[in-house]
This record gives structure tokens, sequence and C-alpha cells, in this order.
């Protein structure tokens, strides 16, 4: 049996649609026409992987997304207007992986799934790598991550980061000092195929913050450079 897809989208001739081309491709689509619905489903099913429509009615796709990360690290990818920018942002901001602008091609969408699941736990790296090829262990001063169990450790504490901003910080991290655009985080570590606005980086760098208990205004881990990008900021070189 294929990874489990939840597919969530009041239109029910769009759920329909989509789920059709997953099991295509060799997926278990499970269909919701609402959220409540999405919820059971995500309860029950455990999915691997969550498509949600962010307008629905009753528990809409952003009230889902919030349900679902108290609880899981699964990627999500939302469908949105091509108008809903703050929506996106605001999804990325919950811990959202990914996002399509409808009308989609629901060929561009499976593949956005397979690139989500690719970056998941036991999936391969954003650098295209096989995980036994990379090292497994990162550390660079109070942070580390494990990239075999997918953990990441800040000052002996368990953190809890989605799939795509765990991507994010290892590709800061195995380079501390190198200043990386908003363009090159979003290519490097999101992926080409990424239909992504650049700003939505600064969302992803605040919830990576947010779980490392790290102050932007006096930053231990990640330094901003202003009208730039972002790096990862130098240890001392007894880390490694």
């Amino acid at each position: 049996m294929g990874q489990k897809i939840l597919v969530a989208d009041d239109e029910e001739k769009i759920a329909r649609m989509v789920g059709s081309y997953l099991e295509a491709s060799g997926f278990s689509p499970l269909l919701a026409f609402d959220g409540e619905r999405a919820l059971a489903l995500f309860r029950s099913e455990a999915p691997d992987c969550l498509v949600l429509d962010i307008n629905m009615p009753g528990i809409g796709g952003l009230d889902l997304a919030r349900e679902v990360r108290r609880s899981s690290k699964a990627p999500i990818i939302f469908l949105t207007a091509k108008t809903d920018e703050m929506d996106r942002v605001i999804g990325l901001e919950i811990g959202a992986d990914d996002y399509v602008s409808k009308p989609f091609s629901p060929r561009e969408l499976v593949s956005r799934v397979r690139a989500v699941l690719r970056r998941s736990p036991g999936g391969s790296l954003a650098s295209g790598r096989p995980e036994e090829e990379a090292p497994s262990l990162l550390v660079r001063g109070e942070v580390q991550l494990d990239f075999r169990r997918r953990t990441a450790v800040a000052a002996t504490k368990p953190i809890a980061l989605t799939t795509t901003q765990f991507e994010i910080l290892a590709l800061l991290m195995k380079e501390p000092g190198r200043v990386w655009t908003r363009l090159e985080i979003l290519e490097r570590a999101v992926g080409a195929s990424y239909e992504g606005y650049e700003r939505t980086i600064d969302a992803h760098i605040k919830n990576i913050r947010k779980a490392l208990a790290d102050d932007s205004e006096d930053s231990k881990y990640i330094g901003t450079v202003r009208g730039v990008g972002y790096k990862f900021i130098e240890t001392p070189a007894a880390d490694r």
C-alpha cells in the first residue's frame, strides 16, 4: 500500500481529481470534502502528507493545519487562490511546507507531494544525496541535527521542526558564517520546483527562531543580513 495522502477540499470534483492522480502515482488518497471530516481522517489514519484547501467552510485549512501541528510533523501543502498571498504567509508561519495556487495542474501537485515526502523523515536530503551518504550528525555549538532520526536539539533541549524548517536550518549550519540569500535558501533547501515567493523564507526563519528560542534582535544562532538574507552565526573551531 502506498503512502497515505489526505486531500481536503470542499470542491468534491477537485478532491476526487487529485485523488485519482495520486492513486495512479502509487499513493493511497484519503478524501475529505470538509474540515471536520479531514480532521477525523487525520486522527484515525495518520497520513504521510496532507493537501489542504485553505478556504473550506467550518474548519478551514489554516485551522486544520494548526491542529495537525499540535501532534504531527507530516508535510502540509496548501491549495490557495492566486490572490491569497497573506493566507500563504500565515500558512507557512503555522508550519506548512509548500503551497500550490489554483487553478493548478494535478501532475504538478503530485510532483510537489513527492518532493515534500523526499524531504521528510526516511526520504532524501534536500541536496539530492541519499540519506545514508550524508553525515548522520551535524553539531554547531549548542545546536545538533540528527539526519537519520530527523531530530534537532538546542541547548540540550529537543526542538520540534517541520521538514522544511529542518532542511533550512541544516543548510545554514553546514556553512557557518556564509550568508545565504532568500532565493538560494528557497532553491537549495526547499527545492527548485517550489512555487515560492522569496519572502516566505522569512516566515520559515521566524518559526525556526521560535523553536530555537532565539531572539531575532539578539540572535545566538541565526543572523539577519539586511537586504541580503540569513546566516548561521559562526561557532568556535572546536565545534564539529
